[in-house]
């Protein structure tokens, strides 16, 4: 089993730079330093491929090992679970018999999604194939430090997936700033399209100004080509994205076992909240962890029931009130004694998000807390933000007023595969303070997955 919230990857600078100069010290020092990089990237990419060849050969007895303990917590979902296919599957037949063909369209784009879901939770197990993308992938990860044989197929189609994902943001982005930043220091010409750039890539104006003041700082200190003035931009990016890790305790952001993790996802209705709880309980069930979704959106139609869809999809058990405009914080009760009756190590609760509504949202969140507080004071509570990159710098604003709400301390970015606005990340860095703790680049239930720097920028930076 693949733990997605331990991957080994290096977060300080100083492991980031030293590990692969492991591989390259001797080539260094002679003129063909660049190809020798890429030989042995090259050979480690060759390395990691077979090792990934030689783990797909028992994969059927893999996924049969793993069926079992499936089947031990089925009796622990058919406890909270009964009520969903009463609503979902029976109504259904029922429905393509006596209702319209209009309304049978709509129950078949149902069946699509959900064959859809099932197809991208079947996505890791397809053979892999040795190309660009997989030699780039190979490349963020040795980059990293790590090793050939320890490299999984899920890492490799993830990157793949991100670098994909970013493509409209990163398109022209890398050879326009290349040809800026290669002629030395910056006069206000080059200023001027180093700074457009980054506004239509949403970066922000407080980002922006302080990655132009620091690349202008370097480039009057020392002529860099274009190959290492776009590496030091990297760095610069880096180092804005890890800056609110400084003052958290918990950087990996894994939930610790033996405590009850509490994850309150918030957010502005159709950001992709209550999909995003979906996909954070496959990708909890994936890594090891118990988990269980309270679903405390009382207020917006058929949110409990899409909610129950999910659970049903990630086999997790839905503690939910089938009641019209009932209590969140009454649900959230609920969802606690559960957890703790179960010995869950994640209770995610999706929350209501309506931002026209500031007040009682604060009124709710602060509650939803104090039943936290009383319910499970020992838990260790984290308050996301479900943020869509689309929009922007409009997103921020919300973001602004949810800080004010929640008490966040993270934020989750996801459509970003829909947008050319990546640089809302920076965004979201430098202005609100905030980490990111996920992002999500596609529809698909392994599209959501822990945010690092290193990978985010090498995908939107590299050629």
């Amino acid at each position: 089993m693949f733990n997605w919230f331990r991957r080994k990857i290096n977060k300080t600078e100083s492991e980031e730079v030293s590990e692969p100069t492991q591989q390259t010290k001797t080539p260094e020092t002679e003129p063909s330093s660049e190809q020798s990089d890429q030989e042995d990237y090259l050979s480690w990419a060759k390395t990691a491929y077979k090792n990934i060849q030689q783990r797909q050969t028992p994969s059927t007895s893999e996924s049969e090992e793993t069926e079992t303990p499936s089947e031990t917590t089925d009796d622990q979902v058919t406890e909270v679970e009964p009520e969903t296919p009463q609503v979902s599957q029976s109504p259904q037949k029922e429905k393509t018999e006596e209702t319209p063909a209009w309304m049978q369209k709509s129950d078949r784009l149902e069946a699509l999604k959900e064959t859809a879901m099932e197809k991208a939770t079947v996505e890791d197990t397809t053979p892999i194939t040795f190309d660009d993308e997989f030699v780039w992938s190979a490349k963020v990860l040795a980059a990293q430090g790590r090793a050939p044989d320890d490299v999984s197929q899920e890492e490799i189609n993830w990157l793949k997936r991100l670098r994909q994902g970013l493509g409209k943001s990163r398109r022209g982005l890398v050879n326009q700033l290349k040809s800026i930043v290669g002629q030395g220091p910056l006069n206000e010409d080059a200023v001027m399209e180093i700074e457009a750039l980054l506004l239509q890539a949403d970066t922000g104006i407080e980002a922006t100004d302080y990655i132009i003041s620091t690349l202008q700082n370097k480039l009057l200190e020392e002529a860099l080509p274009p190959e290492q003035a776009l590496e030091y931009l990297k760095s610069i990016l880096r180092e804005i994205l890890d800056r609110p890790l400084q003052k958290v305790v918990n950087p990996g952001f894994a939930p610790e076992k033996g405590v009850l993790n509490i994850w309150l996802l918030t957010g502005v209705n159709g950001a992709g909240k209550t999909t995003t709880i979906g996909k954070l309980a496959h990708l909890a069930q994936q890594s090891g962890y118990n988990c269980i979704i309270a679903a405390a959106d009382t207020f917006r139609a058929a949110a409990v029931q899409q909610v129950q869809v999910w659970g049903e999809r990630t086999n997790t058990p839905v503690i939910a009130n089938p009641g019209k405009n009932t209590d969140p914080a009454a649900v959230v009760f609920d969802g606690i004694s559960a957890a703790q009756a179960r010995e869950a190590d994640l209770l995610l609760v999706d929350t209501a998000g309506r931002l026209q509504n500031k007040k009682n949202l604060m009124a709710e969140l602060a509650k939803i807390r104090r039943i936290i507080d009383k319910k499970a004071d020992k838990a260790q509570v984290e308050s996301l933000l479900v943020l869509d990159a689309t929009l922007g710098q409009n997103g921020l604003r919300q973001a602004q007023v949810f800080s004010e709400a929640a008490n966040l301390s993270g934020v989750v970015l996801t459509k970003l595969d829909g947008t050319a606005k990546g640089g809302v990340a920076l965004a979201v860095a430098q202005q609100l303070d905030l980490p990111i703790r996920f992002i999500g680049v596609g529809e698909g239930i392994e599209d959501l997955r822990p945010f690092s720097s290193y990978e985010f920028v090498e995908a939107l930076l590299n050629e």
